[in-house]
């Protein structure tokens, strides 16, 4: 029985070495076989450099170096790619998807479930607007979109061989992983706990980053922002007609100047501004269809790094690329 362990990891030198100490210390004990899959995201640290390393000293790592940063929902769509394994778990690097667990979800996987998936309950050390944005997030996409996301859900979750295969046949680009595992299906089972700290660094999911996260989530399983836009302008139809019927019942029917600039400024400005709303909400839906149409593949990679693998001359060549951003590289 093998069971793959994905990791996404961008920018992550200090944390990889304890992260794969500390996936040793709980997999080794067990009765089962194992490996680790890195998929590095464009790093620019030495990060490559280290997973070079580790997949050179154990034959269980293998690294996947992606040309460029795609993103951490299509690195994690990479590892799946490539993972193997009867069950596949994946998780991030930075220690606060506790190794420790691992035996857990893989006992509620031999138990019968075929997805398992871990709640993130509470996060130590992280600001009250954080937690307020994550709640209020999830509230609206769950009010708004068929199917339903877990508050507090992560990224750090088991998934049967089965599932990984009918997760292979979703190919969109804006990918929102954990609405895809909701609208799966499968039997399900959810873990709750609470995530340390991180072992070292800072967070690399920038305020940027989350929101274009959420929009992600937001355009990928509901239209109803297009129904909300076609219901304002139809509000704003009704209204604009009333104020018309009221100005022409002053006109003509009382001695009353009508003050034309200060109403009609208004109504243009509020009708213009409705419009631009609505063009940008459908632009945002059609610009993600031209995306989908262009067919383009989702990633590609510099190198795939193991024991005696045969492209690693591809990594070499680009191995000063590396070293002239960290002089001290391995």
């Amino acid at each position: 029985m093998l069971i793959s362990i994905v990791v996404p990891v961008f920018n992550e030198e200090e944390n990889i070495d304890a992260f794969y100490s500390e996936v040793c210390k709980y997999m080794e004990p067990l009765p089962l076989t194992f490996e680790m899959i890195f998929v590095d995201d464009g790093s620019r640290d030495a990060t490559p450099l280290i997973l070079d390393r580790l997949s050179q000293a154990d034959s269980r790592v293998r690294a996947l170096i992606m040309a460029r940063n795609f993103g951490h929902q299509v690195a994690l769509s990479c590892g799946l790619d490539h993972a193997d394994g009867d069950a596949v778990i994946t998780m991030d690097g930075d220690m606060q998807h506790p190794p420790s667990m691992l035996p857990q979800l893989i006992e509620t996987w031999q138990s019968g479930y075929q997805v398992v998936q871990t709640i993130r309950k509470a996060t130590e050390g992280v600001s009250w607007f954080k937690k307020f944005t994550s709640s209020t997030y999830y509230k609206l996409i769950n009010s708004i979109s068929q199917i339903h996301v877990t508050e507090g859900g992560s990224d750090f979750r088991l998934m049967d061989k089965q599932v990984v295969a009918s997760f292979r046949l979703f190919r969109e680009r804006a990918r929102f992983i954990r609405g895809m595992i909701s609208a799966i299906g499968y039997k399900q089972a959810t873990i709750e706990f609470t995530a340390p700290p991180r072992y070292a660094g800072t967070s690399k999911f920038s305020l940027r980053r989350m929101l274009h996260f959420a929009l992600d989530g937001i355009t990928a399983y509901s239209k109803m922002p297009l129904r909300i836009a076609f219901y304002i302008g139809v509000l704003c139809g009704i209204a604009s007609f009333a104020v018309t019927l009221h100005v022409l019942y002053i006109k003509l029917f009382t001695e009353e100047a009508v003050p034309g600039w200060a109403t009609i400024s208004a109504s243009i400005l509020l009708l213009g501004g409705l419009q631009l709303t609505g063009l940008g909400i459908i632009g945002e839906y059609v610009g993600r269809i031209f995306e989908e149409v262009k067919q383009r593949p989702l990633y590609w990679l510099r190198a795939d790094l193991r024991q005696e693998c045969p492209s690693r001359s591809v990594f070499e060549k680009n191995k000063k690329i590396t070293c002239d951003i960290r002089e001290n590289c391995l």
